[in-house]
């Protein structure tokens, strides 16, 4: 199973962004997907998630109504729209698979997915 992220980059505060997640490996309808992410010396913290056929998302509430979670599940690939972006945004951006039946609000949870991607960096400049 492999998760790569891409998209990642410079961007000015207010400004916009969008990161892709392409998966291999894995069937990827089966699978929930989230995004997390992790800035300097603060701990990993959820971003997004959505479900299995893309029908059912949960947001945290620093970026619900800035951010969007979507998937193509014919590409296997998941993205995260960022809008209105701030210095509090910057950070490494990780997706993650979820192999499990059901999607809830524990689908926040990182010990929920089974497979992470590397990360891809970004960083908004005020």
């Amino acid at each position: 199973v492999q998760l790569v992220e891409s998209g990642g980059g410079l961007v000015q505060a207010g400004g916009s962004l969008t990161v892709s997640c392409a998966a291999s490996g894995l069937t990827f309808s089966s699978y929930a997907m989230g995004w997390f992410r992790q800035a300097p010396g603060k701990e990993r913290e959820f971003v997004a998630a959505i479900s299995r056929s893309g029908g059912t998302t949960e947001y945290a509430d620093s970026v619900k109504g800035r951010f969007t979670i979507s998937r193509d599940n014919a590409k296997s690939t998941v993205y995260l729209q960022m809008k209105s972006l701030n210095a509090e945004d910057t950070a490494v951006y990780s997706c993650a698979a979820d192999r499990r039946s059901g999607f809830s609000s524990t689908n926040r949870w990182y010990t929920k997915y089974d497979y992470w991607g590397q990360g891809t960096q970004v960083t908004v400049s005020s």
